[in-house]
C-alpha cells in the first residue's frame, strides 16, 4: 500500500538530498513525520530526549529505508551544548542541515493554572520554547549563508487545565513570526503548523486528565470531537509535506490537514466540506478588486512603509496578501469563513489607524469612511458566502 505522503503531488524526489532533523522523533506524529520526509526522499535525524525509543525508532526507519539516510542521537534538546553537538555530528555526516521540524514537547495537562506547579512552567518553557530557540541559533546561519533552510514550529490549540503547555506553544507561534520578519528574502523560511486532535500517547493520557475536569467522559470527549480527529500518520504526513511546500507559508500558522490538502493528499476520516451555493460574484469581485488596487499602492511606498504594510497583514490575516488574493481568485471559488472575518477585522484595524495618526479632521473622515467600505464589501461577501 502507499504511503500516505506519497498520495498526492509530491513526488518520492521532492527532498531529494535533503537532511531535516525531527525532535521528539522517537514515536507519535514526529516518527511519522521522519518515515515520511525519508519517503520524499530526505535524510531523517531522529532527535529524542529517551534513549531506548530512540534507538527503537533509529532501527525501524533504517530497516525500511536504509541506514545511510537515517541518524538518530539521544539528546535534550533544552541542553544548549547538546543542541550544538547534535547539529555538528549531522553536518558532518550530511554536510547541512537542510530542515528542522521543532515537535520534541512537554505537555503537562489537568491542573489549573493556580494547581500547576512552577516546574511543569519551567520545563514546558524549556521544551517548548528554549529548544527551538537553541536550534535556530544552532542551523539558521547557516541556512542564510546557504540561502536555503526551513525552520517549522509546532502549534497547538487547547484550552483549560493545559496552560503550561498551551501558553509556550503559543510562544512558538510568536518566535516562528519573528524569524519571518528577520529571515526575509534570506532564501530561509520559518512557519508555525499544528497537527490537530491527534491520538498520540501523550493526547490520550492528557484527555484522561482534562475530561473529567470538563465534567465528561473520556468516550464522550472522543465522541464530541471525533470529526477533528487526525490519524498519527496523517499528522505526520502534514508536517513533511509542510516542508516540501515551504515556500507558501512562510510566517503563516497552518495545520497538517491545510498541508496535506495543498499537496493534494486526501485527508483520511475527515468529512467533505458542505458545499454552498458559492458567494456571489459580484461581491467577490469586489473585495478581490478592493485589495489588489491596495497591493498595488503598498508598492508604490517607500520601502519600509511596504515590508511594514505587507506584514501587518499577513499577521492580520493569517496569510501574504498574494495568498489572500489567490483564494478570492475566481468566481467559482469559496473563500474560507475565516479568511473572510480576518480580512475584515483588518480592515477595522485600518480604521482604528486612520482615526488615531491622520490629523486634517476632513481627510481622516474621508479616509475613515473608505476603510468602513471596504470592511461592508467583505461582511456582504460573509453574508452571501454562508
Amino acid at each position: 500500500m502507499a504511503p500516505l505522503i506519497l498520495g498526492g503531488t509530491l513526488t518520492g524526489s521532492a527532498l531529494a538530498g535533503e537532511t531535516a532533523i525531527v525532535t521528539g522523533a522517537g514515536g507519535g506524529i514526529g516518527l511519522e513525520a521522519a518515515r515520511s520526509l525519508l519517503h520524499l526522499g530526505a535524510n531523517a535525524v531522529i532527535a529524542e530526549v529517551d534513549a531506548q525509543r530512540c534507538d527503537s525508532a533509529a532501527a525501524e526507519l533504517a530497516a525500511q529505508f536504509g541506514p545511510a539516510r537515517v541518524m538518530a542521537r539521544a539528546v535534550d534538546v533544552s541542553d544548549a551544548a547538546a543542541v550544538q553537538l547534535l547539529v555538528d555530528a549531522v553536518v558532518a555526516r550530511f554536510g547541512r542541515v537542510d530542515a528542522v521540524v521543532n515537535n520534541a514537547t512537554f505537555a503537562p495537562a489537568g491542573a489549573a493554572v493556580v494547581e500547576a506547579p512552577i516546574e511543569s512552567w519551567d520545563r514546558s518553557y524549556a521544551v517548548n520554547l528554549r529548544a527551538p530557540a537553541l536550534f535556530a541559533r544552532a542551523c539558521l546561519p547557516a541556512m542564510i549563508a546557504r540561502r536555503h533552510g526551513v525552520f517549522v514550529c509546532v502549534s497547538s490549540t487547547g484550552g483549560p487545565f493545559l496552560a503550561p503547555y498551551e501558553t509556550l506553544k503559543a510562544a512558538q507561534v510568536a518566535l516562528a513570526s519573528s524569524l519571518d520578519a528577520e529571515l526575509a528574502n534570506t532564501g530561509a523560511i520559518a512557519f508555525t503548523i499544528g497537527p490537530g486532535l491527534v491520538p498520540t500517547e501523550t493526547a490520550v493520557a492528557a484527555i484522561e486528565r482534562i475530561a473529567p475536569r470538563l465534567g465528561m467522559s473520556v468516550p464522550e470527549f472522543w465522541r464530541m470531537n471525533q470529526g477533528a480527529v487526525l490519524s498519527v500518520e496523517a499528522a505526520g504526513a502534514g508536517f513533511a509535506a509542510a516542508v516540501a511546500l515551504a515556500a507558501r507559508y512562510g510566517g503563516q500558522e497552518i495545520s497538517s490537514t491545510q498541508a496535506l490538502v495543498d499537496a493534494g493528499i486526501a485527508v483520511p476520516g475527515a468529512a467533505p466540506p458542505e458545499r454552498t451555493a458559492g458567494p456571489d460574484p459580484a461581491a467577490l469581485a469586489r473585495v478581490r478588486r478592493t485589495l489588489e488596487d491596495q497591493a498595488a499602492g503598498w508598492k508604490e511606498r517607500s520601502f519600509f512603509e511596504r515590508q511594514w504594510m505587507l506584514r501587518d497583514f499577513k499577521q492580520r490575516v493569517g496569510v501574504p496578501v498574494e495568498r489572500c488574493l489567490e483564494q478570492l481568485g475566481s468566481p467559482e471559488a469559496v473563500p474560507p469563513r475565516a479568511l473572510l472575518e480576518r480580512l475584515a477585522r483588518f480592515y477595522t484595524h485600518m480604521g482604528e489607524l486612520a482615526a488615531g495618526y491622520v490629523k486634517d479632521p476632513t481627510a481622516r473622515a474621508e479616509q475613515v469612511a473608505t476603510v468602513e467600505r471596504w470592511k461592508g464589501e467583505v461582511e456582504q461577501l460573509i453574508a452571501t458566502a454562508s
